[in-house]
């Protein structure tokens, strides 16, 4: 497998390159042109930019990735022959390329190396390298990519022999915890309320990201270590306090456990481990929003235009499945809302109280409620 990243990619970005890969009328050509010659200024100086894109631009990532694009298809053209050629995988200026086989690998690499140079673009030595997902060799395992560390590990329970795990790199978490540190240490004389509301923005964003990987460890560490700084922090402000009564100050007890809290308020600290570990589903190859399979669409995201917010949330919530026969909707199902409770029997009308049911099924549910509450 090749784990590689371009050198500067948005500084060296041949722009008649670029302009001919654009292949757009003249009028937005030139105008495209005159962007990208215009110039940045740094701290009252004037620079030129006769090539690269300029960064903190709104159109740098668009023209970056209209550069890199077909990187993964030209690979797959050098190989015709082979039954499973390699398969790239970019974003933005980072990519992969992965195959079994070395050899084809280093052919690989050879080509983007190729492709690159008409661009103006060359693979940068340092973060480039062959390394093997499952056995080191003397070397190192697996690979990082967009923050993940992904590398496979020997079982004997599949029939391929291993299994392929994603957990948040080293690299990644020791840039989070400086980032804990820093505001931890920006707020040593703050009150209680702005330190967590300085605190939760960060360890929620980071834990959503790495929510669909392996990262139950990784999050009950990171919780570990962040009680320790929170420690630290109060003992700074109460010194001669022990620490039980210190803590008193600062920690609530609610529903059998400890919350970093203020008194009198419903403001808390959220801990990495409180992020639900939610295994991200592919969507499926042959599937797009816009082929009118709003069941799908509704059962994945909740929501589809096609379809009311209820029932959509309904799907989600229900995974697609009938509750009463344990069915997946089809299409052409016929769909009823069904009350648990009937709202002549006392029932809500309300998210709590509502089922999505197969008509068959709301039929036979309807007869047995009647003699039920008969």
């Amino acid at each position: 497998m090749l784990d590689a990243d371009i050198t500067k990619c948005f500084d060296r970005i041949n722009h008649d390159a670029l302009l001919r890969k654009l292949n757009t009328s003249p009028p937005l050509r030139r105008q495209i042109r005159a962007w990208l010659r215009a110039g940045v200024m740094d701290q009252g100086d004037w620079f030129p930019t006769e090539e690269g894109t300029p960064q903190g631009g709104p159109l740098s990532p668009l023209l970056a990735n209209i550069a890199l694009h077909g990187l993964e298809e030209r690979i797959k053209r050098a190989f015709p022959r082979q039954r499973n050629p390699p398969a790239g995988k970019r974003y933005a200026d980072d990519l992969v390329v992965l195959h079994p086989d070395r050899q084809t690998v280093e052919q690989g690499q050879a080509i983007l190396s190729e492709e690159l140079k008409g661009m103006g673009l060359e693979l940068k030595p340092s973060k480039t390298r062959i390394v093997h997902t499952l056995h080191g060799d003397g070397g190192a395992v697996g690979f990082d990519f967009l923050g993940c560390h992904i590398r496979q590990y020997p079982v004997r329970t599949t029939r391929l022999g291993f299994k392929t795990i994603l957990k948040p790199s080293p690299q990644s978490v020791q840039r989070h915890h400086r980032r804990i540190r820093e505001v931890i240490a920006q707020h040593k004389t703050a009150r209680q309320a702005h330190l967590i509301l300085a605190l939760n923005p960060v360890i929620r964003g980071w834990s959503r990201y790495f929510s669909t990987v392996c990262s139950h460890e990784t999050f009950g560490t990171t919780d570990r270590k962040l009680l320790n700084r929170l420690r630290a922090w109060t003992k700074r402000r109460h010194p001669t306090t022990s620490r039980t009564t210190a803590a008193r100050k600062y920690w609530r007890r609610e529903k059998g456990q400890w919350h970093f809290s203020p008194p009198n308020s419903t403001l808390r600290l959220r801990f990495h481990s409180e992020t639900r570990i939610k295994r991200h589903v592919k969507v499926q190859s042959h599937r797009s929003p816009y082929d009118g399979d709003w069941r799908y669409w509704s059962e994945r995201r909740g929501r589809h235009p096609e379809v009311s917010t209820r029932i959509a949330t309904l799907l989600k919530r229900q995974h697609g499945r009938c509750p009463r026969c344990g069915l997946h909707d089809c299409a052409g199902d016929v769909l009823e809302v069904d009350h648990l409770i009937p709202i002549a029997f006392g029932g809500k009308d309300g998210y709590d109280n509502w089922q999505l049911l197969h008509g068959h099924c709301h039929d036979g549910k309807t007869a047995e409620d009647r003699r039920r509450y008969a």
